[in-house]
């Protein structure tokens, strides 16, 4: 019969009644053998009652069998009757698995709620799935090593922070995107590249070229520094600034730039992680390298590096440092940064890596840094 539960789960009233019918008792009379209420008996026998230990006791000594055989139907009804009950734990378990719920609705991507289907509406429309079983469009990243496969797939953090760039980068309006313009607009850069309030000019040089920047704060473990992918055909970079350095910033930034111009991140979005300790890595792919080359460049030609270090290294001041970037135009948080990958000496000059996060975000799209972008999903 549809409906009916499996037979060894019931109640163990009706294994008492069963076990009364077939001895002739009545109800009545089992309550006077126990000495016990019989409006005990007759609750359990209705299922308005469970057994306990002393009950237990009593039927097994009326009956002839143990305790625990009383105990054991109890508790496996009760486990039965429950396990609908369990069901909505179960789903947010596996959310909570599946998905950084709680930092999501930290930051209000999603809105708290003790409804899991609530949750999981909200995770669909987030994610563009009509399954969290899916996998969504951006679930996977381009290989950034030789030795690894042809794609990795993101980490559910890293995922969750890819998305929320995706929604507000969908959002912008910019014109079409032009490849002449943004080789232009490097160049113009540059001028910015000596004094850290000048970095707030960068969101509006890269629109103009059809670039759009998204800059969202980091969530916790994802490691992400910086991300290229394309919308159609317009162009999309988003930054982490979970570093927030000025020689971070701006390799970071002009790193992401090549890869918009290598036209990388058309077909699997771009993944940039650790950038620090990866731009040193011998096993990086060509478009990882290529993009490093041009960053590293930007911040400090390295011509005019390599020069400084075979002139004063390893012996290097704060004297020498600061007329190096003088000479450059450049700050010198920038020939810092680079010396610092340059020589695995992380520790130098850590001084002048100013921080920049208070000059890019007022200008920029940004969610996260004590600012709130109003993009609904």
């Amino acid at each position: 019969m549809e409906g009916r539960r499996p037979a060894e789960v019931f109640h163990p009233g009706e294994h008492l009644l069963d076990e009364l019918d077939a001895r002739g008792w009545t109800q009545v009379e089992f309550a006077e053998i126990l000495g016990r209420p019989v409006t005990l008996v007759n609750d359990i026998i209705k299922g308005r009652r469970g057994i306990t230990p002393e009950t237990a006791r009593g039927f097994a000594a009326a009956l002839g069998t143990s305790a625990e055989f009383w105990m054991n139907l109890d508790s496996a009804y009760q486990l039965w009757k429950a396990k609908e009950d369990v069901s909505p734990i179960e789903r947010r378990a596996r959310l909570r698995k599946q998905f950084p719920i709680r930092d999501m609705t930290l930051r209000e991507w999603i809105v708290a709620s003790e409804n899991v289907e609530v949750i999981e509406s909200q995770l669909l429309r987030f994610f563009k799935v009509d399954s969290l079983d899916e996998e969504p469009k951006y679930a996977y990243a381009a290989a950034t090593r030789r030795s690894g496969p042809a794609q990795e797939k993101l980490t559910p953090v890293q995922k969750t922070w890819l998305y929320r760039v995706k929604h507000i980068a969908d959002t912008m309006q910019v014109p079409r995107y032009s490849e002449k313009a943004l080789r232009m607009a490097v160049e113009k850069l540059k001028a910015y590249r000596e004094a850290p309030e000048e970095i707030r000019h960068v969101p509006k040089v890269l629109a103009e070229c059809g670039v759009r920047l998204v800059i969202v704060e980091a969530l916790p473990s994802s490691k992400i520094d910086g991300v290229c992918f394309w919308l159609g055909n317009s162009p999309v970079i988003g930054l982490s600034l979970r570093f927030g350095r000025i020689d971070n910033f701006w390799f970071v930034l002009r790193h992401e730039i090549e890869h918009v111009l290598n036209g990388d991140g058309r077909l699997l979005v771009v993944v940039d992680s650790d950038v620090d300790e990866a731009s040193t890595a011998p096993d990086l792919m060509p478009q990882e390298q290529a993009a490093n080359s041009a960053a590293a460049d930007f911040c400090v030609p390295q011509g005019e590096l390599e020069d400084f270090i075979l002139r004063v290294g390893p012996l290097f001041s704060r004297k020498l440092v600061l007329a190096f970037a003088r000479r450059l135009m450049v700050h010198p948080g920038l020939v810092a940064g680079q010396l610092r990958r340059r020589t695995g000496r992380w520790n130098l000059f850590a001084e002048m890596l100013v921080p920049v996060r208070e000059f890019i975000t007022p200008t920029a799209m940004t969610d996260g840094y004590g600012q709130v972008c109003p993009v609904e999903v």
